[in-house]
């Protein structure tokens, strides 16, 4: 069961847990794989948690094209594609293509079962 950590951190936050990752890595101390998306501005943060439905969307009905995703979302085709090209971009969401009949169809896929976050104050 994979989960992946969601978290706020400023640029130097996050290089110094990538040292810390890093010395552990050398050690061989890693113990379980860590997946976590750190975002250092709030813009980027608030817009993955307004489109975190996307990703239960994901989850719960594994759409077969993004298509299927959005009429079951309700969401515009275009629209949706630029949140999941957003999710691809930060890790959240992998987009497989296959073809189809000819035609090349997107797959979005969440390697997730859960999403935490980490938000110190």
């Amino acid at each position: 069961m994979k989960h992946l950590v969601v978290s706020l951190k400023t640029a130097d936050e996050v290089l110094d847990d990538f040292k810390r990752a890093l010395r552990k890595a050398k050690k061989r101390r890693q113990r379980a794989p860590h997946f976590e998306i750190s975002f250092d501005n709030k813009r980027d943060f608030d817009r993955f948690v307004r489109n975190l439905s996307i990703l239960k969307y994901i989850l719960l009905f594994k759409p077969k094209s993004v298509y299927e995703l959005a009429r079951i979302a309700r969401m515009d085709v275009s629209n949706l594609n630029k949140v999941i090209l957003f999710f691809e971009e930060v890790g959240a969401v992998t987009v497989k293509t296959h073809r189809v009949s000819g035609r090349v169809v997107k797959v979005p896929t969440v390697e997730y079962d859960t999403v935490e976050f980490h938000l110190a104050a």
